[in-house]
């Protein structure tokens, strides 16, 4: 695939109309049963039938049954870190023989519980670790370069590592 050839006509018009570069991803809850604290659905208003379900993890007494709202963090990370990798390395015509990406994390339950302010509530660090196999490519330079390439690319892993402004808001109404 010529992932160039795909991309000439988007780069033209983001050049003469920049604000078109701009996009806005959305996703929403999906109305999952309100009678079940532990579970959710959430989609992608793009794409009306996909489905993402999520619960709380076993560490705050979920089910652990569906991944948590934390493993679809490091999921998009994993995601976003593989189709940028596959991208790059389309556009330098390299190509892959193996590729896994494995991301983990750190995070304390007893923040989440509430157990006190000394225990951060989020994820306190996160590690991606990504290989990839190419051929002729003896001393690694050209897996490295595609390496360095992708994650300079990696939109998830870029937002994670700079971070960005987050409003969020909470109304609560009566239903009377």
């Amino acid at each position: 695939m010529d992932i160039r050839q795909r991309q000439a006509p988007l780069r033209e018009r983001y050049r003469s109309e920049p604000d078109s570069a701009i996009q806005r991803l959305e996703v929403h809850s999906l109305g999952a049963d309100l009678a079940d604290p532990l579970h959710c659905e959430v989609g992608p208003t793009r794409f009306p039938g996909v489905v993402w379900r999520s619960g709380a993890h076993a560490a705050v007494g979920g089910d652990g049954d569906v991944p948590c709202s934390g493993d679809l963090l490091l999921g998009a990370l994993a995601a976003c870190q593989e189709i940028t990798l596959r991208m790059v390395a389309a556009n330098m015509g390299v190509e892959i023989r193996e590729l896994t990406v494995e991301v983990d994390a750190d995070w304390d339950s007893r923040g989440t519980l509430a157990m006190g302010r000394e225990f951060p509530v989020g994820i306190r660090s996160i590690r991606c670790h990504t290989q990839v196999t190419i051929d002729d490519d003896a001393d690694g330079e050209r897996a490295e370069r595609l390496l360095r390439s992708a994650e300079r690319y990696c939109v998830v892993l870029d937002t994670l590592r700079t971070g960005v402004e987050v409003d969020a808001s909470i109304a609560v109404r009566s239903a009377a």
